[in-house]
């Protein structure tokens, strides 16, 4: 795939960029390596000084960076604008809370004088430089929350991104230098997914961070474990939103366009099966379907758009392919179901409902990564949970009810990262975020991922000789 921006509205290619050749790479990771030799020593306040400059930066740059992203990979221009806000917010957040996250930890005194020791602890030290492989769709974002919490350990980072958004790549180079990070905390490395294996492999690079699909997850996890390299992953999704009786349901069929369609229906995160007990079945269903066919698909540097372009040309033609395969297996499709009339130029689709869904299309097993939802409807809690758990991912899930008896069982037994009830999934510096299954392993933001790229040390004294 070509490095290079192609606008997904009309197809142009704005601006195409050449790969790092294998000197300039080789220059990266010994800048790389040279700039965790010094900046692992620094502490907490001159790192957290460096990253709310950052953020200041981000901020006077938001208007610039959003049109950026929008004309990358189509997101529309509002949401870029809060995408670049919650990196700030971010970025903030790390910097006051890393320190009291990556505080010594002292054991129980009764176990400190079990192990013979006068003293002991546990400190989190930096594991050197990490390679972050991350996707197009939150290009921002999804950099952003593994950056922030990498550089306040005292880590130093190296971003391949993908191919298609390169100036957005650039950019958060820049903003870290600008910074005034030293040299080498955090490179960009324009280089094509075949180039990926031989920086994983080299002995400079400690871990590895993936965000993106599960071959791709497949491939870095293998190269590392080869090379007993520590990774997180976090993959694909295709999260169940429940909605049972007691539910509000004019709530959560609102709460549900929002949950799918978010970032033009590109979310690894976004609602996609919406299972729907007997009862509120109807009311949900056409609520709805009347909020999706309300949206507004158009120019995404708008304002007032509220669904722009797929990021490219295949994906859409894969999201064709899934939902044309449905209709023909017996899917109705409540609303959508195409691409928009009149709009020859770009990678649109309309948002569509998918019903009377089963499990021999595929659509009911594979992701779909665009404004498509599929519609169940059951019986009771057991078939809602046995539905939502017949997926190979398990990145979070969404629960619409009252009943305390229901929240209960469904913590208990469904198979995801994240159970978010009476609201749609969204990630959050203070909350883990992560997957079970085929949609990854380990946990980003919160302490669990600052500590994710940490040597976990134990720290053990011995009782003093005395002078006799």
């Amino acid at each position: 795939m070509a490095i290079a921006t192609v606008n997904p509205a009309t197809g142009e290619t704005l601006k195409s960029f050449g790969v790092m050749g294998a000197e300039e790479v080789e220059r990266r990771l010994a800048t790389a390596e040279t700039a965790f030799g010094s900046y692992r020593t620094t502490g907490f306040q001159e790192r957290a000084r460096l990253v709310l400059r950052a953020a200041d930066l981000l901020d006077a740059d938001r208007d610039d960076i959003a049109r950026t992203m929008t004309l990358e990979m189509g997101k529309p221009v509002v949401a870029a604008r809060a995408e670049a806000a919650k990196c700030a917010k971010a970025l903030r957040w790390y910097a006051e809370h890393a320190p009291a996250l990556l505080a010594d930890e002292e054991p129980d005194q009764d176990d400190i004088r079990d192990s013979g020791a006068e003293r002991a602890r546990v400190v989190y030290r930096p594991l050197g430089v990490v390679l972050a492989v991350m996707p197009w769709n939150f290009p921002l974002w999804q950099v952003v929350r593994f950056a922030a919490p990498a550089l306040m350990a005292g880590n130093v980072a190296l971003l391949k991104h993908a191919s298609n958004v390169p100036q957005t790549a650039l950019y958060l180079e820049d903003l870290f230098r600008r910074a005034g990070f030293p040299d080498g905390c955090f490179q960009t490395l324009l280089i094509g997914s075949d180039g990926v294996e031989k920086v994983l492999r080299d002995r400079r690079v400690a871990a590895a961070t993936l965000t993106g699909s599960e071959p791709a997850g497949r491939s870095v996890a293998a190269i590392c474990g080869d090379e007993i390299k520590k990774t997180v992953l976090e993959l694909g999704g295709s999260d169940p939103y429940l909605v049972l009786p007691s539910a509000d349901v004019g709530r959560a069929a609102r709460t549900a366009v929002t949950a799918r369609t978010q970032n033009n229906g590109q979310s690894c995160i976004a609602a996609k099966r919406f299972i729907v007990h007997t009862d509120v079945y109807d009311a949900f269903a056409e609520r709805f379907t009347a909020g999706m066919r309300a949206l507004n698909v158009g120019d995404p540097l708008k304002e007032d758009t509220d669904i722009g372009p797929l990021a490219s040309e295949r994906g859409r033609d894969d999201l064709e392919e899934l939902v044309e395969d449905a209709v023909r297996k017996g899917a109705v499709a409540l609303c959508g179901g195409g691409r928009p009339d009149g709009m020859d130029r770009g990678w649109f689709y309309r948002p569509t409902i998918l019903a009377d869904i089963t499990v021999d299309m595929r659509i009911h097993r594979e992701e779909t990564f665009g404004p498509v939802a599929t519609l169940y409807r059951v019986r009771d809690l057991d078939e809602a949970v046995a539905l939502a758990n017949d997926t190979p991912f398990g990145l979070s899930s969404n629960v619409w009810t009252r009943e305390a008896g229901d929240i209960e069982r469904c913590v208990r037994d469904l198979q995801a990262g994240g159970v978010f009830f009476n609201g749609m999934t969204a990630s959050h510096p203070a909350f883990p975020f992560g997957g079970v299954k085929r949609s990854g392993y380990g946990r980003e933001l919160s302490g669990h991922g600052i500590r994710e790229f940490c040597n976990v040390t134990t720290v053990w004294h011995g009782a003093e000789p005395s002078d006799s």
